[in-house]
């Protein structure tokens, strides 16, 4: 007998992997200005950081930042899709939307203006309460 996806996942963690698809954009989009902004200012590889483009510094950690967080994301968006598709899934396209605005905060030049993105928390801490309460659901606690 074989199975299928369908038998594997739930039928709206389509929404999940979308979300999975969103953030690669994003990925994407912060790789790619930070590689505008080397170029600009003349930032050569493998130089992280300038010790003269104080904006250039700004455009790379938004992207580095979120390199930071990602792999966690990433685990407890799969734990939360698993158990809670539809929340996961609109509580990660608020983490990766948020993520953008961080960026946008930050390119400014100004690194208060990052904390545009703070509301990419509530998609976060989301997930991660999905995903503790999915783990104690599998123990038999709630």
């Amino acid at each position: 007998m074989t199975s299928s996806i369908h038998d594997v996942l739930p039928q709206n963690f389509a929404y999940v992997i979308l979300t999975y698809v969103y953030s690669y954009i994003m990925l994407m989009y912060l790789g790619i200005n930070v590689g505008k902004a080397r170029k600009k200012y003349g930032v050569k590889y493998p130089q992280m950081y300038s010790d003269k483009e104080q904006i250039f510094n700004c455009i790379q950690r938004a992207h580095q930042n979120t390199l930071e967080v990602y792999p966690a994301w990433l685990i407890f968006q799969l734990i939360a899709g698993i158990a809670f598709p539809l929340s996961a899934a609109v509580l990660g396209a608020i983490w990766v939307t948020s993520r953008f605005s961080y960026a946008w905060g930050y390119y400014t030049g100004d690194p208060e203006k990052r904390m545009k993105g703070a509301y990419g928390y509530i998609g976060l801490l989301g997930i991660l309460l999905l995903s503790i309460t999915a783990a104690l659901q599998l123990l038999h606690i709630v």
